[in-house]
């Protein structure tokens, strides 16, 4: 509770992986300080509201935070401006108000943008960042936020030119005059820059030079949360990931786990954008003069080369690899128990993902890679794992022996005949000086 007695005031903003396995753990986080009892939760459809499967992606979010975090989602049904017309358009922004919780998503940031755009819904939500209440924005909706957003389809997929659009400005009055961009280290794209939410090195470092006096750039990491305590003044990085601070191409990025004032981001991008003025030290994760932070462009150094292809950093790929890496160790050791936990791991794995809104091929790599494991399990079962010759061994053993004991009795027929059928069955027999040998070729 925050110091008033009421709900503490949160702002969460997720880069991606809001319905995923990563985000359990800050989103249980934020509903354990906003009480014991019951939490009024709403789920801001806007985003993906234009969407055919909108009812789907919200049916799934609904289940991911009712099974993986405890809490019960209610769908605001706002999927477009025209669900604000009265009487219905009343009730929903009633539902907003009254909720503790407010979590929004995947989808396209201009169209929420524009069907905010002049409603009471950036209202609702700066009343309940000033008064009291959590807020939850990821990818999309986390584009919003800032005083600037940017039209990521429209550029990266239609091939509109780079700008900024206006945002709600949620985070202005936070002390935060920022453009908010996440997936900032996105690398789906393999040969090809898709860091900074699709825009690139080229496409931010020119839109940067476009931004309002004082603005910089905020980068929030893929399955990365900035956890911001509007009563205490503090921000917090969560998950995988990092949090960037870029201004004017130099950049300072906070770890995972690391914990500043709300004012210190402000600071940093001051100190970026201004290396020389006093006081601007590389204290508190900043770093200046040009020296650019992993992953980012500083000044007057070129942009690092995009990832390579497969390195998607994506947690559910790695998982999925490292399932596939167990089973097929398990083959070549023979161990059917190893290979059945890699494919039921894999099963549990994708099964924990089901919610998520991902928007690429990843699941379907999944059930790909569980396929291939049944098959060759399959087959594994029809031949059995362990090498035939372990499996004859013993009886070839035994054969051997009568042989010899037919061989020493002057038994030369019956010797002959046990050595043909067991080369009938694939047997070579090998008669050395140094006694008798056998192999089964091909197994």
């Amino acid at each position: 509770m925050s110091a008033g007695g009421g709900l503490p005031r949160l702002l969460t903003i997720m880069g991606s992986g809001e319905t995923a396995p990563t985000m359990i753990k800050v989103h249980r986080a934020v509903v354990e300080r906003l009480g014991p009892g019951p939490v009024h939760g709403v789920l801001l459809d806007t985003p993906f509201g234009f969407q055919t499967n909108a009812a789907e992606i919200a049916s799934r979010a609904v289940d991911y935070f009712r099974d993986s975090v405890g809490v019960t989602l209610e769908v605001a049904g706002l999927r477009s401006a025209a669900d604000l017309e009265p009487p219905h358009g009343d009730a929903v922004i009633a539902t907003l108000a009254a909720a503790g919780f407010i979590f929004s998503g995947p989808g396209s940031p201009t169209y929420a943008l524009r069907q905010w755009r002049g409603t009471l819904v950036p209202a609702v939500l700066a009343e309940k960042l000033a008064l009291g209440g959590a807020v939850t924005f990821a990818s999309a909706a986390a584009l919003s936020l800032g005083a600037v957003s940017v039209p990521v389809y429209e550029v990266y997929k239609v091939g509109e030119e780079a700008r900024w659009i206006d945002g709600l400005d949620l985070l202005g009055p936070l002390g935060l005059p920022v453009a908010l961009i996440p997936h900032y280290d996105n690398a789906e794209g393999g040969t090809h820059d898709t860091r900074y939410s699709y825009l690139g090195e080229e496409r931010l470092a020119r839109l940067e030079s476009e931004l309002p006096e004082g603005v910089f750039v905020l980068g929030v990491d893929e399955h990365t949360a900035l956890c911001l305590d509007l009563d205490a003044g503090t921000a917090l990085v969560a998950g995988r990931g990092g949090v960037t601070v870029r201004a004017r191409g130099r950049s300072t990025v906070l770890a995972s786990g690391q914990t500043v004032s709300i004012d210190h981001l402000t600071e940093l991008a001051e100190d970026l954008a201004h290396p020389s003025r006093p006081g601007a030290t590389r204290d508190g994760g900043r770093q200046t003069d040009g020296d650019a932070a992993p992953g980012a462009s500083g000044a007057g150094t070129a942009a690092p080369a995009a990832a390579p292809v497969g390195d998607s950093r994506s947690p559910l790929l790695e998982a999925i690899r490292a399932y596939e890496a167990t089973f097929r160790a398990g083959r070549a050791a023979g161990d059917a128990a190893a290979m059945t936990v890699a494919v039921l791991a894999l099963e549990d794995e994708m099964w924990s993902w089901r919610a998520d809104t991902l928007q690429s091929d990843e699941m379907d790599r999944g059930r790909a890679a569980l396929r291939a494991m049944m098959s060759e399990l399959g087959k594994v079962a029809e031949a059995g794992t362990r090498p035939r010759a372990t499996v004859v061994g013993p009886f070839v053993d035994l054969a051997l022996a009568l042989r010899a004991e037919a061989r020493a009795g002057g038994r030369y027929d019956d010797a002959d005949a046990v050595r043909d059928r067991l080369l009938a069955l694939g047997v070579e027999i090998h008669d050395t000086a140094d006694g008798v040998s056998w192999d089964l070729p091909g197994a």
